[in-house]
């Protein structure tokens, strides 16, 4: 019995002896994870996440981020593209961003209306023409009877590429001034154009099958393109409030929408380096809807 007990003692020790350096071994790798990290991100630094449409917008986060950094504010910037914004504002809901960069007023309110989303915005960042593109024709007034027009598949910028379609003279729309308007509402169509819709992004991949197609600013700098190659461009002024629909917008959770690191971030946008950034990047076909601070 003794020497059974003994022995038992020494297989305990050994188990609290395994079980103790195990639980060192752990210690020390959180420890040094811990370090990693801190060493990637920097002590104290807060990482921001921001869900965007493409990678056209990059550089002009690329001068946020230098605008904090010069600024003194302790936050990293990390950019998560999306390739279409209904993907960004699920994510922003499911807080798989913090906060996205990827809409207009007009979409944002679609959106949330449809889906019940519980989104604030942040503040605004600049207004993106949506202009008519062709590779067929030079103007409008080529266009031929039954043509092809390619138009974005979602709701609000299905609704303003209508509108370009009728600043151009191609369509007469029931209510020019409406916001979002339908198909139905097209009540003169004099060259009996077939307007499709389809994904936004395509459509200038698309534009060899098609005789024009009315597509964002964004998807044409990520093909590498100009928007001044537009065979029609719609005017726009931001002191016109028929645009501010169409303003874009950094979006965030209604309970976050006071974060005071978001609003450092934001700040910093709103600065003459972004603005600047801003104007090079889109050439001048984009400009910044805020004030600068």
């Amino acid at each position: 019995m003794v020497g059974r007990s003994h022995v038992g003692k020494k297989n305990r020790a050994k188990v609290q002896l395994a079980a103790l350096s195990l639980v060192i071994v752990l210690l020390l790798a959180l420890v040094v994870g811990t370090d990693v990290r801190l060493n990637q991100v920097g002590a104290g630094v807060k990482v921001v996440r921001v869900g965007v449409i493409g990678s056209s917008d990059d550089q002009i986060w690329k001068a946020v981020q230098a605008e904090l950094d010069r600024r003194g504010e302790h936050i990293r910037i990390e950019l998560k593209p999306f390739q279409d914004a209904i993907y960004v504002n699920q994510a922003t809901a499911n807080r798989e961003v913090d906060f996205n960069a990827a809409q207009h007023y007009a979409y944002l309110e679609d959106d949330v209306k449809t889906n019940h989303y519980q989104l604030a915005v942040l503040g605004n960042t600049y207004i993106s023409p949506m202009n008519l593109y062709s590779q067929r024709y030079a103007k409008p007034s080529q266009f031929q009877d039954g043509d092809r027009v390619a138009i974005p598949n979602n709701a609000t910028n299905m609704g303003r590429a209508l509108k370009v379609l009728a600043d151009a003279k191609l369509i007469g729309l029931r209510d020019p001034k409406a916001t979002n308007p339908l198909p139905e509402d097209v009540v003169d169509n004099p060259k009996h154009l077939r307007i499709e819709q389809v994904d936004p992004a395509g459509i200038l991949n698309l534009l060899p099958d098609y005789a024009g197609g009315v597509t964002n600013a964004n998807f044409v700098v990520d093909a590498g393109r100009s928007v001044h190659d537009a065979i029609h461009e719609v005017p726009y002024d931001l002191q016109n409030p028929a645009n501010k629909p169409y303003i874009n917008i950094i979006v965030t959770t209604k309970d976050q929408r006071n974060n005071p690191t978001y609003a450092a971030v934001v700040r910093a946008y709103h600065s003459k380096p972004v603005a600047d950034t801003i104007v090079r990047v889109y050439k001048g076909a984009c400009l910044p809807a805020f004030t600068v601070s």
